[in-house]
Order: C-alpha cells, then sequence, then structure tokens
C-alpha cells in the first residue's frame, strides 16, 4: 500500500503528514522529559526532525494544491491542520482522501 501512495504527491503528502503529525505527538513527550527529568537531547532530536518534517509537509500542501487546483480554503485548513496535534490525521482524513 505504501509502494503505492509513493507514485503521486497527494500519496506523499499523506505519508508525511502522518509522520509528521507522529513527530508532532513524540515533541510533547519529549517536552516532559526536557523540563520534568532535565533530559533535553531527546527533545533536541525530535525537534530537529519536527521542525524537517514540518517545512517537507508544507512544501508538499503547495505542490499538491497546485497539481489538484485546491481552493484556498481547503490550503488553508490543511496548513491550518499541522499546527493542531491530531490535525493531520483529521486531515488526512477529511482533505486528503480523494
Amino acid at each position: 500500500m505504501v509502494k503505492n501512495l509513493l507514485k503521486t504527491a497527494l500519496g506523499r503528502l499523506r505519508i508525511v503528514a502522518f509522520i509528521e503529525g507522529c513527530s508532532y505527538l513524540l515533541l510533547g513527550f519529549t517536552m516532559i522529559l526536557k523540563y520534568k527529568y532535565a533530559m533535553p537531547q531527546p527533545n533536541y532530536i525530535v525537534g530537529l526532525a519536527h521542525g524537517i518534517l514540518f517545512v517537507l509537509y508544507v512544501v508538499l500542501l503547495l505542490q499538491v494544491s497546485y497539481l489538484n487546483r485546491w481552493n484556498l480554503v481547503k490550503v488553508f485548513g490543511a496548513f491550518l491542520a499541522s499546527l493542531v496535534p491530531f490535525g493531520t490525521f483529521y486531515a488526512d482524513k477529511a482533505l486528503f482522501r480523494k
């Protein structure tokens, strides 16, 4: 199934959205490690990965919105979904599936 998703820009966006959403949730866990247990290294690593995934998500979102001629409301909704925990999972179900 993943092999089929990699063939299209929308499929790649869906994969990156899922991984970015997971990294966002993991970042919340590493914040606890950083501030409660004085372990900043996991937060640094996950934060760096999350930042890269976020930028990749935005680039893929722009690409998919251009290729599929999405209106600005849909693009803005997909962008806002990336700012909310569990938002990319919702966007995958509500916006990214055909």
